[in-house]
């Protein structure tokens, strides 16, 4: 019988939790041996953070159910992002970008058709959250969760703390058989021909294996500094580079969405778990100082005059030119990372995950698929990179040099400019979309949300026929307000979570 496969991941938090339980949980421990070793010196940072509906995803795998995990990471549930104050010239306040569930299917056509009539200068409702069931949830402050004789999926995220993620993501794969070492690795060894050997640590243990994941954040220390591994940034299209954050206290009523607030050179987002608000700023420092925006930031959330330390956080926004290098895969911030406008992170993380198990098992665990893998998930960062470009170049405010350099960047890949050449030129844009392969990243409903919520259209026609809004004529609000009365409150949802 074979000996079984090493595999070690440097470094914990999240996104080494994540790949240690789902590798754990595809492959048995007679074929792979997970060993995950983290420094005992590096502290938990619990900044609340938000998802997308993949994570459900995860935890459906792995036969989690949200009430075992979720109050022990102060979790709430997300069906909804709320972007504000970022086309003001366009008389739109605020607009939401809801996640898209089944029943959302049946309004559709009538959303995308009222959108294509509204680039022809006629009157139509195109407000995405009046076509959106999540949308009418968020704004009536009810969570996602259906009876059983409600007969469509729903789509939802979650906000959480991360760093207690983390904690309880772990206890789940050491009891799945993952080795947890706490270890701080101070050298690594290479085989003759470039691949990592071994790590050794302060301790002077010597940790051996065949496949090594690097989680090690920004720093890269394995397929960076050890492999050599070439960084990509996305500084010439994603200016923001900073954070600053702080918590505040949690409302009587928990809100079932994110909320992203634009500010002079950037934006805040204010994230709700059940013991408090997450909050923080990200800017430029290009055009911002740290000094000015922690100012900023405390008078946005009212805490100009408070005693609480905000921490400043350095990003590096981009992505490996190679995610899999040699005997070693990238993940995390450590394969890249893209401003968490639209809570991208851990999806993208969990994704590579997903098609490493893929390409690494169907090439018999060696690297025949590395190749195919990197270009996927360089295709998967750039189209993500794509749709958070956009909501910079789309902008209309005029408050700041940031937000007027942002809306004339012409640093933009070609599938952007194609979409937005097709938008522009009433085309359609859902073939455009087909064409391009974007549904995995962004899908046909979601770019329509992001036009619409910016307000991107001409001016209305002088003579308007008063007819044609398929909102109106279709009724969709009624029934929208019939399907929600199918859903209960996030307060009664999150309390279900207690009572299992």
């Amino acid at each position: 019988m074979s000996q079984p496969i090493k595999l070690a991941i440097l470094g914990g938090g999240t996104a080494g939790w994540m790949a240690a339980n789902l590798f754990a949980h595809n492959w048995p421990k007679d074929k792979v041996q997970i060993s995950l070793i983290e420094s005992p010196d590096i502290g938990i940072i619990g900044v609340g953070e938000g998802s997308t509906p993949t994570l459900k995803r995860f935890f459906e795998m792995l036969a989690i159910p949200e009430s075992q995990w979720m109050p022990k990471c102060d979790a709430t549930y997300k069906v909804n992002i709320e972007f504000a104050g970022w086309s003001p010239q366009s008389g739109i306040k605020a607009y939401s970008h809801p996640f898209i569930s089944q029943v959302d299917t049946f309004n559709e056509r009538a959303f995308t058709v009222n959108c294509r009539t509204r680039r022809h200068g006629l009157d139509t409702v195109t407000t995405p959250e009046k076509f959106l069931l999540n949308g009418l949830l968020a704004k009536q402050g009810k969570g996602p969760l259906t009876p059983e004789s409600f007969p469509f999926q729903m789509e939802y995220g979650y906000h959480f703390d991360s760093g207690k993620l983390g904690i309880y993501l772990s206890e789940v794969a050491k009891s799945k058989g993952v080795e947890h070492l706490q270890e701080k690795v101070m050298a690594v060894a290479q085989h003759q021909n470039g691949d990592i050997k071994s790590l050794h640590c302060e301790s002077g243990r010597t940790i051996d294996a065949d496949f090594f994941v690097d989680c090690t954040g920004f720093s890269g220390f394995l397929i960076q500094k050890t492999l050599g591994a070439k960084f990509k940034s996305f500084n010439d299209n994603l200016f923001n580079d900073a954070a600053v954050v702080m918590p505040t206290p949690i409302d009587d009523t928990i809100p079932v969405e994110t909320k992203a607030t634009a500010l002079s050179t950037g934006w805040c987002w204010k994230i709700p778990l059940t013991t408090r608000f997450g909050n923080g700023y990200v800017y430029s420092s290009q055009y911002l100082d740290k000094y000015a925006a922690e100012q900023e930031f405390r008078s946005h959330i009212g805490m100009l005059d408070s005693d609480i330390e905000c921490r400043h956080l350095s990003m590096r926004v981009g992505q490996l030119e190679q995610h899999w290098h040699r005997n070693c895969l990238a993940l995390g911030l450590s394969q890249g990372f893209i401003e968490p406008l639209e809570a991208t992170a851990l999806h993208l993380v969990q994704v590579s995950i997903e098609m490493f198990i893929n390409a690494w098992e169907t090439g018999k665990f060696s690297n025949h698929n590395c190749q195919q893998y990197n270009q996927s998930i360089t295709e998967r960062f750039e189209r993500v990179r794509d749709y958070i470009v956009a909501h910079y170049k789309l902008n209309t405010r005029d408050d700041s040099d940031y937000w007027r350099v942002n809306r004339d960047n012409q640093h933009l890949s070609e599938s952007l400019q194609q979409i937005l050449n097709v938008w522009y030129q009433r085309g359609e844009l859902d073939k455009e979309i087909k064409r391009q392969e974007l549904s995995s990243h962004f899908n046909n409903f979601s770019w329509h949300c992001l036009f619409s919520g910016y307000g991107a259209y001409p001016a209305l026609a002088a003579n308007q026929p008063g007819k044609g809004d398929l909102y109106l004529e279709q009724n969709i609000e009624r029934f929208l307000n019939g399907c929600s009365l199918n859903f209960s409150s996030h307060r009664e949802n999150l309390d279900s979570l207690h009572a299992n």
